[in-house]
């Protein structure tokens, strides 16, 4: 089996809608796939409609959560969508997306880029609006060369000149709701530290020890030492170890399936899992 755990679509910040998602990884040869948009549901039902006969789909998202000054993301799989208190959390997040990309907007006109937020909304079409949606519109203007060099710290990374601070979920808080709901936590790149700063290692074990499932090792993010680190703190904690593609369309450079997730830590996050079950693709 070949699975892909972490992927994004016009929900949030992806290039493909739900339904060209699913067939795409129809396409790539994948038995399951995740759509992991941030901070919504909103491509589900979507993805189930058009859901091809052979692939696996597991719903989740991608909570924006933050430690001690530190942003970070927290995979939730296979959790109700109707609980309310996450749901209400995933909402307030939601809500922050477009006053803060406003907040980030007015600041790279101070910067003199020449960036309104009409450019930066109709990237974003019906998606939750976020950083990548500013940084395509850079590219659009020239001003960068590719997505990935606008989150430096000249422009959009965590200590950049224009980056603007959201409503973001503290992990712990994450973890609960999330098992509440019925789901499974997946610490997302835990150390992908091109991205800016990450939490310490001292932060994943407290982590663990309030419940979180698993870490996500096999990421484009993550070098080959990386990841070795990864498993070996994995082993000492007894959290799951997950790959994936963290798959943005042309956004990003990653193809789907380009890293994948044992099939048994599949199962086993299915086992754990009560809050929603993996939909079988009928030919949708």
């Amino acid at each position: 089996m070949r699975i892909d755990l972490h992927t994004h679509s016009t929900a949030s910040d992806g290039t493909d809608t739900p339904a060209e998602l699913v067939r795409g990884a129809a396409a790539a040869g994948l038995d399951v796939v995740a759509l992991t948009d941030h901070d919504t549901v909103g491509g589900h039902a979507e993805a189930r409609a058009a859901l091809p006969a052979g692939l696996t789909l597991v719903t989740g998202a991608e909570l924006s959560c933050r430690l001690d000054g530190v942003s970070l993301h927290m995979l939730a799989y296979l959790f109700d969508p109707e609980e309310p208190e996450l749901a209400r959390e995933r909402e307030l997040v939601r809500d922050d997306r477009v006053p803060r990309a406003r907040a980030m907007v007015a600041k790279l006109r101070e910067l003199g880029v020449p960036l309104t937020w009409e450019q930066v909304a109709r990237i974003a079409g019906d998606g939750a609006v976020g950083r990548p949606h500013i940084a395509t519109a850079l590219v659009d203007l020239g001003v960068v060369g590719s997505v990935s060099d606008a989150f430096t710290s000249e422009w959009l990374a965590g200590d950049g000149r224009a980056y603007v601070e959201k409503h973001e979920l503290d992990p712990f808080d994450a973890i609960r709701l999330v098992k509440a709901a019925g789901g499974v936590t997946v610490f997302a790149h835990p150390l992908a530290v091109k991205r800016g700063s990450c939490v310490p290692e001292s932060a994943i074990a407290a982590l663990a020890a309030a419940g979180l499932d698993g870490i996500e090792v096999d990421h484009m993010d993550h070098d080959e030492p990386t990841r070795a680190r990864l498993r070996d703190l994995a082993a000492d904690l007894g959290l799951l170890t997950t790959g994936s593609s963290d798959y943005h369309g042309s956004r990003k450079t990653c193809r789907l399936g380009e890293y994948t997730t044992d099939p048994e830590i599949y199962g086993e996050i299915v086992r754990r899992a009560t809050g929603a079950f993996p939909v079988p693709g009928t030919g949708g």
